[in-house]
């Protein structure tokens, strides 16, 4: 196997969970009749420039669909913080009417409505249909088309060069990340800027948070990584923001190495620092994340089994992708979990891949009074119990699977 960053043979594994299904390949009910397409789900990391990523088994376009089931705008922490980066970043580079926003994986236009709403131009880059449409009709421009260097000199071509490329939650599910980000030096105008936000790989170790890992995220990132990979094409990071989104993220910074002329912030040498003392400059640490995976999965299981032994009900909140790299990678289906509660048009009346438990609404939730509510996207365990409060009245309790087993 090659480094997909410097094509250097790659053999220290970082986590290996087995076989899975594409983790938002969600089923219809007349697919139940047929057979998925499961993989093995291998992790290794690269020891020359300590890119954790994949082994690739799928074609993009085998896992990013026309009807793809992941619709940004269902999670209201998720849009607060999308509205308050774009009032950040309008005023930090002086947006105005006459600059051009383009966003790199634009999903349903959950962020670049707030761009418009500035009166900002924009454009939406995304290659998936259903998400695009939803976009198109809050009435923001969308190409659907994957993006590299070929897109990018087209946009240039036609007069529309970058003040700002944004790029949330999608450096991750890039297969050829050099052109991806070469596209971006492309793309920018000389005093253009681009910021990426991703799970921090740095926070995933810490945390043990393995369910982020599943087919459609190619690369796990850390800033050594980025930074690296950065250099390559041309451009450079200057500064760093931590985020809590996602279990721990960072938000970097970039400009292109030719013509950018911003200082470098303070955060940036913090940043590394923190990643520098923790390890990932060197390959022992890397080995070590194997072992914690199989804990969680014997605690999920241990629990589930002693509930169904006790004539309990648990029902799961959230049909998100991590929810199902954990059920999948446990062995968990719908005889230990009957049903997962999802708020996403994309993804009700459909079924988990692999476990093949039914999406269903929330008035299941409110008819069948479960004992016990896990929530699969920890990350935003807060707002979904939240949203969940009325089932303290029958006296349910929440549970989280990661970074440990935990019921309240």
């Amino acid at each position: 196997m090659k480094c997909r960053h410097c094509a250097a043979e790659v053999t220290q594994s970082f986590c290996d969970l087995a076989c899975a299904p594409p983790s938002n390949a969600y089923l219809s009910e007349k697919q139940l009749d047929s057979a998925e397409i499961w993989a093995p789900l291998r992790t290794f990391v690269c020891g020359n420039c300590f890119l954790v990523q994949t082994q690739d088994f799928h074609a993009p376009g085998e896992l990013f669909v026309t009807d793809y089931g992941y619709f940004s705008a269902t999670s209201q922490s998720w849009l607060k913080h999308c509205e308050a980066y774009v009032s950040m970043i309008a005023d930090r580079l002086q947006l105005g009417s006459t600059s051009l926003v383009v966003e790199l994986a634009s999903n349903d236009g959950y962020l670049l409505q707030y761009v418009k709403e500035r009166g900002i131009q924009c454009l939406g880059i995304e290659p998936t249909l259903s998400t695009a449409e939803v976009a198109r009709a809050k009435g923001i421009e969308v190409v659907t088309e994957f993006f590299g260097t070929n897109l990018a000199q087209q946009l240039v071509a036609q007069g529309r060069p970058a003040d700002l490329v944004i790029g949330n939650n999608v450096l991750a599910h890039v297969p050829d990340i050099n052109d991806f980000l070469g596209g971006v030096t492309m793309l920018l105008k000389e005093d253009g800027v681009a910021t990426f936000e991703f799970p921090h790989l740095l926070q995933m170790i810490r945390f043990n948070q393995f369910d982020t890992i599943y087919h459609e995220h190619y690369s796990y990132l850390s800033l050594l990584a980025v930074e690296r990979i950065a250099r390559k094409v041309g451009l450079t990071v200057f500064d760093v923001d931590e985020l809590h989104t996602h279990g721990g993220s960072l938000r970097v910074y970039l400009q292109r190495a030719d013509t950018g002329k911003r200082p470098q912030g303070n955060n940036f040498a913090a940043v590394q620092r923190s990643e520098a003392e923790a390890g990932l400059e060197a390959i022992a640490i890397y080995g070590k994340f194997q072992s914690v995976t199989s804990g969680i999965k014997i605690a999920l299981l241990e629990f589930l089994l002693e509930q169904r032994r006790a004539g309990k009900k648990v029902a799961a909140y959230g049909a998100a992708a991590k929810g199902n790299t954990l059920l999948n990678f446990s062995g968990v289906r719908s005889d230990l979990i009957p049903y997962v509660v999802d708020r996403s048009p994309g993804k009700l009346g459909r079924y988990m891949p692999g476990s093949r438990i039914p999406i269903v609404e929330e008035d299941r939730l409110r008819a069948e009074r479960p004992d016990y509510i896990i929530i699969l996207p920890w990350n935003i365990a807060d707002e979904i119990e939240g949203q969940l409060a009325y089932a303290r009245e029958w006296g349910a309790r929440f549970v989280r699977a990661i970074p440990e087993l935990r019921v309240w």
